[in-house]
């Protein structure tokens, strides 16, 4: 990954990665559909309670009943404790979570869910750029409805096949100018030559959206400034899950076993078989639930999670992915 420039989020903030303050069912309140191949679904507890309060750029896993596993951004108004959002993409090549969802999931159905995490905080700023293509406008809503609450100048640009395939855009229509609507039918991909021409040290940049959108996004800021850009990925970065492997030996500081990792076989599945649990959930490395602290051994750092800064401190690793460099790590498990 060419720019992998997200930050923590700040102490005190609430979602943050590798932390899940919640595990339990939940009721799908209402469904709409946002457009072709998009539904959202909000989501309450049974008893009607409070939800956990979460910041913009976080997600959920929603748990099917036959254990496959999906992450969702929260895509709703962080004040509403009493129900959280998410946009649905039915995707046919998917691992068959958004197909069940689209074909089976209503109101009162009941769905399975953990977090909220943040891998994708937004950090105050003077000026903001938002680029989302796709589903990737989901978790850039709440950013947009939270920059705009802080008076914070901001402009969103938002790609899609078609304008009947962009989600949201009634909601984002009450933004005026500053919500810039690309169907490629009709306009093209999104301009970024001119959109990030010009690196400005007062603004950040936050992008999600398919691979080839970030990959772009990333090599036009290289000339930014080191902590301008933020992405966020749907799917496992490509150059990374193709990387060689090789053996791996991991000790267990916290049981004192030491494991053999095969080539064809990652941490995670490894630990898992010697009899250690560890909180997972993408195994792709997109999600940051396996954060898993590094106390000896330089890890080999394959995740889209991981700011560079945290890839150099070498002290926590994701496990679903990662491996290691010099063939041995002492893991805090």
């Amino acid at each position: 990954m060419t720019a992998n420039l997200r930050s923590n989020p700040p102490a005190g903030s609430v979602a943050t990665r590798g932390v899940t303050p919640f595990e339990g069912d939940v009721v799908i309140r209402s469904r709409r559909a946002e457009s072709d191949g998009v539904v959202s679904l909000e989501l309450v507890l049974p008893t009607r309670e409070l939800l956990p309060a979460w910041r913009p750029g976080a997600h959920i896993d929603v748990v099917l009943p036959n254990g496959l596993t999906r992450q969702y951004s929260l895509c709703g108004s962080v004040e509403d404790r009493e129900s959280w959002r998410i946009g649905v993409l039915r995707e046919p090549g998917g691992r068959g979570v958004s197909q069940w969802i689209h074909d089976h999931a209503g109101e009162g159905t009941r769905l399975r869910v953990r977090g909220p995490r943040n891998n994708f905080p937004l950090l105050p700023a003077r000026r903001y750029l938002f680029l989302g293509g796709g589903i990737g406008i989901t978790p850039l809503l709440p950013m947009v409805a939270e920059a705009d609450a802080s008076g914070a100048d901001w402009v969103l640009h938002y790609g899609g096949r078609t304008r009947s395939s962009m989600a949201f855009l009634d909601e984002l229509a009450r933004h005026g100018d500053r919500v810039v609507i690309t169907p490629q039918d009709e306009a093209g991909m999104l301009d970024l030559a001119a959109v990030l021409d010009r690196p400005d040290e007062s603004t950040v940049v936050y992008c999600c959206g398919p691979s080839g959108l970030i990959d772009a996004v990333e090599l036009y800021c290289r000339s930014w400034p080191p902590g301008a850009l933020h992405v966020e990925r749907f799917v496992a970065n490509q150059a990374a899950a193709g990387a060689e492997n090789q053996p791996v030996e991991v000790e267990l500081a916290a049981t004192g076993l030491t494991v053999t990792v095969p080539p064809e076989c990652s941490v995670l599945e490894a630990v898992e078989k010697a009899g250690v649990r560890v909180a997972s959930s993408c195994t792709e490395g997109i999600c940051g639930s396996c954060e898993t602290p590094v106390l000896e051994g330089e890890p080999e750092h394959r995740d889209s999670v991981l700011t560079d800064e945290e890839r150099a401190d070498g002290d926590i690793m994701m496990i679903c992915v990662s491996r290691a460099r010099g063939g041995r790590l002492v893991l805090d498990l």
